[in-house]
């Protein structure tokens, strides 16, 4: 594969990332594996500055870990980390919702629906990158009149951080992806209607929806390995 040919040096740099991030969410780099850059560099065509590039853009977004005398390593998941993140935010985000959506206005209310228009059009178009994007701009719009600055700065980083988990779900079920984009349009609509208490109900149960998927789908990827692992040891037991 040979990314590099015709591209410009930052091109270059996004268009490796975009590959090992496929590769990651995609479960081709498994969690713990070591991502040399050499071997990327010479797969890729390209040299090892965009690679080394890709790879701390990568670590940014929480995907991998750039450790010393290591390189850089796919990020390890856990289902603790998915609980904890995730039932902050639906502790926090129905509560901003109901503080915030009474004070919307017409301006917001448009841009909430460009939002949807592009959110469904990246989801249609299975466009990775830009779906944490146009997720946290809805979010944040929603919240932007909650007169709660540090809980808004919190939920902003908690979206932040629940990226590389939301890409792993969208990226695995195009049921949740259609899901995803008809609870944005309900959401919206509630918000339009006055029913707040409604939107932050929803609010909640969109959450909650994606943190059991998350959960469920790392705990069928440990069994996976698991099994794998076993198989190993009984076919080296059956050698001997």
């Amino acid at each position: 594969m040979a990314v590099g040919k015709g591209l410009k040096h930052k091109t270059m740099a996004e268009a490796a990332a975009e590959e090992i991030r496929d590769r990651i969410l995609g479960g081709i780099y498994a969690p713990g594996m070591r991502l040399r850059q050499d071997i990327l560099a010479t797969e890729f065509g390209m040299s090892r500055i965009p690679i080394r590039e890709a790879l701390v853009l990568l670590e940014s977004e929480g995907i991998l870990n750039i450790l010393p005398h290591k390189g850089a390593v796919v990020a390890e998941l856990s289902t603790e980390e998915i609980e904890e993140l995730f039932n902050i935010r639906i502790l926090l985000e129905p509560f901003l919702l109901k503080r915030s959506a009474p004070y919307l206005t017409p301006a917001d209310f448009t841009r909430l629906e460009k939002n949807l228009d592009k959110y469904e059009t990246a989801m249609d178009a299975v466009d990775v990158n830009a779906w944490n994007v146009l997720n946290t701009e809805f979010h944040m719009t929603i919240y932007k009149h909650a007169r709660s600055p540090r809980v808004v700065s919190t939920v902003q980083s908690l979206l932040a951080e629940c990226d590389r988990h939301t890409r792993i779900q969208l990226s695995n079920i195009t049921a949740d992806r259609n899901r995803a984009v008809e609870e944005h349009k309900t959401l919206l609509k509630l918000c339009r209607e006055g029913k707040f208490d409604e939107g932050a109900k929803l609010m909640h149960d969109h959450i909650d929806h994606i943190r059991t998927v998350l959960v469920e789908l790392l705990q069928d990827r440990h069994e996976s390995v698991s099994t794998k692992n076993y198989g190993k040891v009984l076919s080296l037991a059956s050698d001997d």
